[in-house]
């Protein structure tokens, strides 16, 4: 492969910008084509109530297809983002276009696969995923387009995340923006001019999707990256595999579980009602439209960290970690408060007539509301150990979330409380992942200081210190 050599003059902007300055440039489009993808989510939700609660219901059963198609794509994005960042600082380009090119064509295989499995098990898998006797019409309905797109889906993830891990984070928001905007366009034609219902906002989400792909990946095929992607590229190493799969199981854990943990309260919640099951539906796509901003932000940051971490700049790692620990808490404050306050109104926009609905997304919205900058400071904290190729911090806390506090705590909530055990759930195991997030965070800033103090130059050095 002919040597591809990364303009010096982005690795410098990467490397040099100060990071009050450069984080936000990175972070912006990155939280603009978060939060917008999670509009239409909210979008779909909101067009789809207006066919009743069971609809309703099932766009959040169909929630977690999404969850697992996005496990198949994430993982390697995240695994591929983290290391080609690194190798791009370390300046070693070809290398990181390799990675690139392996991790893409692999997650277009994984959504393939994931399509197959879908669609020859999809009743099987809905009823896993809690849909009951009245739902499950409408959620074979609203899978059938979605897993046609899985593919896509899959490989949009790795385009998406390397071309933040170069710093091209424009390219990024205008490939997912498009797509998000398609999608909140054609939902009401779909569903209510053509007649369609259910399936229409499945066929407008999956159209949404292949035209994102086709924007993500047309500034590789016009060449106006800074890495290339090609099946002559691909290269199955023990040691890229390695590290790809180290820092993917971040994401990997962090999906799976909330996929999990979606589908355990989608099971949990159907046996107080239909409501209740529309209820948290509504609230958690609500709360991920914060979520978003908290992990756009994050991925921002992620490059920032791992640019340094490839040039040893271990006192520009710290800055960043500072400075992006001050604005996200700040950041994710104001609107979660804002939300808190303005809950009622915003839920009654999912339903006129369900006070039951509303009544348990009140208390859930609310909740999990109130230990939002504490979720952002976890994201910040799982950021920054996926930019410094620290696994077992970024994996630690891809678990805790929904894993390690949510898991154990939910029976008891449930005996003592019922379905309000259920609304609460999650914005208590968020108060509780602090217990995970605070020694993770001291960890990070002592071995950073001791790298930055002692002067290390050498890569085996500095891998001296826990990963």
């Amino acid at each position: 492969m002919p040597a591809y050599s990364v303009p010096e003059e982005k690795r410098a902007f990467m490397l040099n910008t100060p990071v009050h300055r450069l984080i936000p440039r990175m972070a912006l489009p990155t939280i603009a084509s978060m939060m917008v993808s999670s509009l239409y989510n909210l979008a779909d939700t909101w067009y789809v109530s207006s066919l009743g609660t069971l609809a309703t219901g099932a766009v959040g059963i169909n929630a977690s297809i999404d969850n697992i198609i996005m496990m198949t794509g994430s993982f390697l994005a995240m695994g591929s983002g983290s290391y080609a960042s690194r190798l791009l600082g370390a300046k070693e380009d070809d290398h990181a276009i390799r990675v690139l090119s392996t991790c893409f064509f692999s997650a277009f295989f994984m959504g393939l696969m994931a399509l197959i499995f879908g669609s020859v098990f999809q009743t099987p898998l809905l009823r896993l995923l809690g849909a009951s006797d009245a739902i499950l019409p409408y959620s074979r309905q609203y899978a059938r387009y979605v897993l046609l797109a899985a593919p896509f889906m899959a490989g949009s993830y790795v385009l998406n995340q390397c071309l933040r891990a170069e710093g091209s984070a424009i390219y990024s928001m205008i490939g997912m923006v498009s797509g998000a905007v398609l999608n909140i366009v054609l939902d009401p034609i779909f569903i209510f001019v053509f007649g369609w219902g259910v399936a229409g906002a499945s066929a407008a989400t999956a159209l949404s999707k292949l035209v994102s792909f086709s924007v993500l990946i047309s500034p590789y095929l016009r060449r106006r990256t800074l890495l290339r992607i090609s099946p002559r590229f691909i290269r199955y190493t023990r040691g890229d595999a390695l590290e790809v799969i180290k820092m993917g199981s971040t994401s990997l854990f962090r999906t799976g579980f909330a996929t999990m943990a979606a589908i355990l309260l989608n099971n949990l919640a159907v046996r107080y009602g239909e409501s209740v099951l529309a209820a948290i539906s509504v609230s958690n796509r609500i709360t991920f439209f914060l979520t978003a901003a908290c992990l756009g932000f994050g991925q921002g940051l992620q490059p920032v960290v791992g640019y340094s971490w490839g040039a040893k700049r271990y006192d520009r790692i710290l800055q960043a970690y500072r400075f992006a620990v001050l604005a996200a808490a700040i950041g994710i404050s104001v609107p979660s408060l804002l939300l808190i306050i303005f809950a009622r109104p915003v839920l009654f926009l999912f339903t006129e007539t369900d006070l039951n609905m509303v009544a348990v997304g009140l208390f859930s919205l609310r909740v999990q509301c109130l230990f939002m900058p504490l979720h952002a400071w976890g994201i910040v904290v799982s950021m920054s150990c996926a930019g410094m190729g620290r696994a077992k911090g970024a994996i630690t806390l891809g678990l805790s979330r929904q894993g390690i506090c949510l898991f154990p705590i939910l029976p008891l909530l449930i005996y003592l409380f019922g379905m309000w055990g259920i609304a609460v759930a999650q914005g208590v195991a968020d108060g509780l992942n602090i217990f995970l997030i605070l020694p993770i965070a001291f960890m990070i800033k002592r071995d950073l200081k001791r790298l930055e103090s002692s002067g290390l130059n050498s890569a085996a050095q500095a891998n001296q210190f826990p990963t």
